[in-house]
């Protein structure tokens, strides 16, 4: 394929979706990431897209909302290792509100196997993925289907949440920033959201890397009231990425990252002390091989590093020298 090929098929994929990892680029049009971050450069030179940590999105700094088919196949696999491990901090008996979006779609699956709990949920996907769960019960809001990502919007699926109290909140969006914490493309979908986060005593955010750094319209969840965010290691060169959750660890949310390296290992980037004020962050399980197993851990389990615990000398000098930078 062309450069001028390549070029068209990105811009085009970034106009249907509205933000795409460059992962996903060079998947599609066949090439290395660094000939399509070349072509997204020049593309950024002539004012048609702009270049975000790992990925690309629409010129002007706001990304617009991507349709449901264009979502499931926006980073799978970073979606999978994050609901692996966002699922390890649900138990037994709880209950919880899930919201909509396809990260959260993923977690719905794997708490069908947790017994005793009760999911209270807008979505249409979520639901259907506990639907055959024997020993989950799924509490579904009321409103108006919005076709886009098969969520209930509106004030009926907002009234159905007032006086509801659950554990925990999980919750995806379209972004997320240190500085405005989640957001999303739709006015309808974040007056949802907050409502879910009102009925919480913590919230969990789900993003993967390519969200981080993103700014979208209506915020949903500010900054102080994240308990914790799930996500994916950032690829070596995002630099933005690691600063973007040096910053979000920095004002105190526990930062659970899931591995999704080839070599199937988890590992975390962030800071060296925890803030002030702030509990002392600890390793939670990961669902995983046997291989590389940490002692003590129930079977098949393996480590996920979170912010602002203790490092080891290297990985202190290496969160040091990218303050540096």
């Amino acid at each position: 394929m062309f450069a001028a090929e390549r070029r068209q098929l990105i811009l085009e994929m970034v106009r249907a979706n509205g933000a795409v990892s460059l992962r996903e680029l060079a998947r599609v049009v066949q090439t290395s990431e660094v000939t399509v971050r070349r072509d997204v450069r020049a593309l950024e030179a002539e004012g048609l897209l702009d270049r975000r940590h790992g990925g690309a999105v629409l010129p002007g700094g706001f990304t617009r909302e991507s349709g449901f088919p264009q979502k499931s196949h926006l980073a799978t696999a970073e979606k999978t290792a994050i609901a692996d491990l966002a699922a390890s901090f649900v138990e037994e008996g709880e209950a919880i509100v899930v919201g909509a979006g396809t990260t959260t779609q993923e977690l719905a699956r794997r708490l069908a196997r947790v017994p005793g709990l009760t999911v209270v949920t807008n979505s249409l996907l979520v639901a259907q993925a506990l639907a055959h769960a024997n020993r989950v019960e799924v509490v579904m809001t009321g409103g108006t289907l919005r076709g886009s990502n098969y969520a209930l919007v509106g004030s009926g699926a907002e009234q159905s949440l007032q006086g509801l109290r659950v554990s925990r909140a999980f919750l995806s969006g379209s972004g997320l920033t240190a500085e405005r914490g989640l957001s999303t493309s739709n006015m309808l979908s974040a007056s949802v959201d907050r409502a879910l986060v009102q009925a919480a005593s913590e919230v969990v955010v789900l993003a993967d890397h390519t969200k981080l750094g993103t700014d979208t319209m209506f915020q949903t969840v500010p900054t102080d009231v994240i308990t914790r965010l799930v996500t994916d290691e950032p690829p070596g060169h995002d630099d933005r990425a690691a600063t973007e959750l040096q910053a979000l660890a920095d004002q105190g949310v526990q930062i659970a990252v899931a591995g999704s390296s080839s070599n199937g290992s988890s590992s975390g980037s962030g800071g060296d002390s925890v803030p002030a004020g702030r509990q002392p962050r600890r390793d939670v399980p990961l669902p995983g091989p046997r291989r590389g197993q940490v002692p003590g851990a129930g079977p098949g389990l393996r480590s996920a590093t979170v912010l602002g615990g203790d490092q080891p000398p290297s990985e202190r000098a290496r969160v040091a020298d990218m303050r540096r930078r």
